[in-house]
């Protein structure tokens, strides 16, 4: 309203000066356009002066000042209007940056659907505790975060982790508080209350971030004070110089120095920052990726190398049976059905994640299990039982090699094949009772043969490896506590460039330090729990499918919401348009001002001294086009 009253103020000058109006009452319009043009900046250099600082608002309104001094009213009254006008547009523009996050409030209902004693009541949201039974409609959104009790649906993540496809829920899975449910009714028990999900977490996560300044913002807001008082300066020398030293007329030495003042202030040059990365933290925050401040988005466009963790980031983390393969000289009843169903059984009685998928894969197949006695579990190394009158062995190497037994040639073989393929490899034998001794069997038939698992590489992951040398990736890293030989394979598989095995949590940070000194800044991906140390210890930590995750909200730098590998090359873009966008503000912020400033001069392109309206809008301008420029990157597509 004031930029608007502040224009209408300086046309009714213009107008009542052309019209021979009275001199007083021009001087009044006059005044009430420089208090209508001037207020907000006079509201923010007085606490500034209060603290020894100038800024860019004290340079503007001493200009206007020293422009009525010399009776230039109305180019002080249009200086006025168009610093106020520009100050409207930044702060609608960074308000455009802020509310795309805002959009996020209004994912989460006013109410939710409550059962309670075999009723149904509507509840504010806020009034839902864990524990509470809530009813969610077909096309009704989520209140908060909770975990599904009864029926099925599918449910729209995307306001959330960034996934364009729904995902199919049911009975045991966990639904986020702003998803959208889909075609099916679902009884959900609240997990979280609505002030602490995940949706509420990401709302503050983002907040905090882009009130984070990045490095070169921080350096801009150090520099904005020292360079307002050496613009100060200069423009008294323009004023002071020419006068004392040179005999020039009062009033065109400081209607120069008015000029200065105004096309030397850093407008554009202050917010050619801060435009761009709010900017570029909405658009992540929209697509599911969460930067906790400027300065990472900033170190993450430094990144040259980056390091996965395997299990659950390169690779789906469901452990699955993919080979079953009798021994050709083993027992001639051995089949794949029979191998598998003896090796479930004994594998029924271990919670291990090999055991588990062994017994999947039995039941998968609808095996039947003999019974076993004498279950004799060895840790590290297999397991023993009683099945079927044998005595029947699972393990890998080791378990053989202490017990005395050659493992034939043949088998040897085979299985190191397998594990070249990034397979764990169990290797199953039965002894043969004879005469109540254990221990003696056949040459070769007590052997049984091989079961291969693996933790199936995700479909797209190779190719995003592939993909991350076309966003200036110089080297891709593996990180995993698995065995060299099994790493081999996944890294073989993936086109890693480079891979550390048998590591121990603490052990990868040694692995991150040691890419950082060979190739550069180092991110690290991984789930946010078990590669906390890494994430911490690498120059930008992403956990990856971090939604509902308190610790990977918590650890990371960076916080891909999705379960999605597309979003690590996304991020990087992102990062690296971002610091390309700064430049080129930066760039041509200085190069406005050094054009404006040798124009007052009279070195401009036109050979003529630039006049204070001309001044005015060649920095204001620029400053309009750094933000409209930054603005860009809340239209970049994932």
């Amino acid at each position: 309203m004031l930029t608007v009253a502040t224009l209408g103020l300086l046309i009714s000058s213009l107008a009542i000066e052309s019209a021979g109006g009275s001199a007083g009452v021009i001087l009044l319009v006059n005044l009430l356009s420089y208090l209508t043009g001037g207020f907000f900046g006079i509201a923010d250099a007085i606490p500034a002066l209060r603290q020894r600082r100038l800024d860019i608002n004290f340079l503007m309104v001493v200009a206007a000042i020293g422009a009525a001094l010399i009776d230039q009213w109305h180019e002080g009254a249009t200086l006025l209007f168009l610093f106020s006008l520009s100050n409207t547009l930044q702060s609608y523009a960074m308000e455009r940056s802020r509310n795309a996050i805002a959009k996020l409030l209004k994912l989460r209902p006013s109410h939710a659907t409550v059962l309670r004693d075999g009723r149904e009541c509507r509840t504010p949201i806020e009034a839902l505790r864990p524990g509470d039974r809530v009813l969610i409609r077909p096309g009704e959104t989520v209140p908060t975060d909770g975990r599904v009790v009864h029926g099925s649906s599918d449910v729209n993540q995307a306001s959330i982790t960034g996934e364009s496809t729904p995902v199919d829920k049911s009975v045991g899975d966990e639904v986020l508080g702003g998803t959208l449910n889909g075609s099916g009714a679902l009884e959900v028990e609240v997990v979280k209350a609505a002030r602490d999900s995940t949706l509420a977490r990401i709302i503050t996560l983002v907040e905090t971030a882009q009130t984070q300044k990045s490095r070169t913002q921080r350096l801009f807001d150090r520099f904005e004070n020292a360079y307002a008082m050496f613009v100060v300066v200069a423009a008294a020398a323009a004023v002071l110089v020419p006068w004392l030293l040179l005999g020039e007329a009062f009033a065109t030495s400081f209607y120069r120095g008015m000029v200065l003042l105004v096309v030397a202030s850093p407008c554009a040059l202050i917010i050619s920052t801060p435009a761009s990365v709010l900017s570029a933290i909405a658009n992540g925050a929209l697509h599911g990726v969460l930067f906790k401040g400027g300065v990472h988005l900033e170190n993450l466009a430094e990144v040259r190398v980056v390091a996965f963790d395997k299990t659950g980031t390169l690779t789906a983390a469901t452990l699955e049976v993919t080979d079953v393969e009798p021994f050709a000289d083993g027992p001639p009843e051995s089949s794949p059905d029979a191998l598998l169903a003896i090796a479930a059984a004994l594998e029924s009685r271990s919670e291990h994640p090999i055991a588990r998928a062994v017994l999947r894969a039995a039941r998968q197949r609808g095996l039947r299990l003999p019974e076993l006695s004498e279950f004799r579990a060895l840790p590290g190394r297999g397991i023993h039982a009683r099945a079927d009158g044998f005595l029947v062995w699972i393990g890998g190497q080791r378990l053989y090699e202490e017990h005395g037994e050659v493992i034939p040639a043949r088998l040897v073989h085979r299985k190191a094949e397998l594990e070249r393929d990034g397979k764990t490899v169990l290797v199953v034998h039965r002894e043969v009772e004879r005469n109540g001794d254990v221990g003696t069997h056949e040459a070769h038939g007590g052997w049984l043969g091989l079961i291969a698992i693996a933790d199936r590489p995700r479909p797209e992951a190779a190719a995003i490896v592939r993909g991350l040398r076309s966003v200036g990736i110089r080297h891709v890293a593996m990180l995993t506590g698995d065995n060299a030989t099994v790493a081999s394979g996944v890294a073989r598989q993936m086109g890693v460039d480079e891979y550390f095995a048998d590591l121990l949590p603490e052990q990868k940070v040694d692995a991150i330090r040691r890419l950082r000194a060979a190739h550069g800044p180092v991110l690290m991906v991984g789930d946010g729990i078990n590669d906390a140390p890494a994430l911490a210890a690498a120059d930008v930590g992403a956990a990856m499918g971090a939604a509902g995750s308190d610790v990977a909200l918590e650890t990371a730098d960076l916080v891909l919401m999705a379960d999605d590998l597309a979003n690590v090359p996304y991020a990087l873009r992102l990062s690296r348009q971002a610091r390309r966008i700064v430049w080129q503000n930066i760039s041509f912020a200085l190069g406005v001002i050094v054009v404006l400033v040798a124009g007052v001069f009279g070195a401009g392109v036109l050979g003529a001294k630039l006049t204070l309206p001309l001044g005015v809008v060649g920095h204001e301008g620029s400053t309009l086009i750094v933000v409209a420029n930054g603005l860009r990157l809340l239209f970049m597509r994932r």
